[in-house]
């Protein structure tokens, strides 16, 4: 559940670009992150159609979302009473270019990158717009996955999951996962069919380590 209050602040945000924030959304957050109209299927944080959809529907605005999650983005709870995963702090959920090496996910202005990704989510988390489901496993990897776990060949680095370029799982073991789960991982045999997770086995078994 989102709070829809912050511990701090930084600024109004108010302008953004949906376009950038829904490219940034797939790449740095949709790996933990369930939102429709991205095609992401992420299980570890808050599903944010559910988070938005009633408070959407009793009348408060896009303009509110945006506020919340440029918020949370900026100033993440760091500490759960469940214990579950907490979400990564700005400078690595959108790390900046001066403090990344080779070719690893990062982005030139922070402030604005948080703009859009929170512009973006806040015009279309709990609307119903869905996104057409990826077919390809590099996409599906991106959208489902690529914030957990680091692979170069998709320029991800997430860090709540095993590094997969040194782990170099094979296909076999991709699937089992990806089905069934293990620890914090989450299982996606309900948001993924058994193409999807064939095609992102596939991908994975073949472009770890490369």
């Amino acid at each position: 559940m989102l709070a829809f209050s912050g511990c701090g602040t930084g600024g109004y945000t108010s302008q953004g670009s949906q376009g950038s924030g829904k490219k940034l959304f797939v790449q740095a957050c949709g790996g933990c992150h369930t939102l429709a109209d991205a095609g992401t299927n992420g299980k570890v944080g808050p599903n944010l159609d559910d988070a938005f959809a009633q408070a959407r529907q009793a009348g408060m605005t896009s303009d509110t979302f945006t506020q919340v999650v440029a918020t949370q983005i900026r100033y993440p709870i760091t500490e759960t009473s469940t214990g579950a995963p907490c979400m990564p702090p700005v400078d690595k959920t959108l790390p900046s270019c001066d403090d990344v090496e080779g070719d690893a996910f990062c982005v030139d202005d922070q402030d604005q990158a948080v703009d859009d990704v929170a512009v973006y989510v806040g015009a279309v988390a709990g609307t119903g717009v869905t996104a057409e489901r990826p077919t390809d496993g590099k996409s599906i990897f991106t959208a489902n996955c690529g914030s957990c776990h680091t692979l170069s060949d998709a320029g991800t680095s997430g860090t709540v999951g095993p590094n997969l370029d040194d782990a170099k799982p094979p296909k076999d073991l991709v699937v089992q996962r990806v089905t069934n789960g293990q620890g914090a991982m989450p299982s996606f045999k309900d948001s993924l069919d058994a193409a999807q997770i064939q095609a992102v086995a596939d991908y994975v078994s073949s472009a770890a380590g490369k």
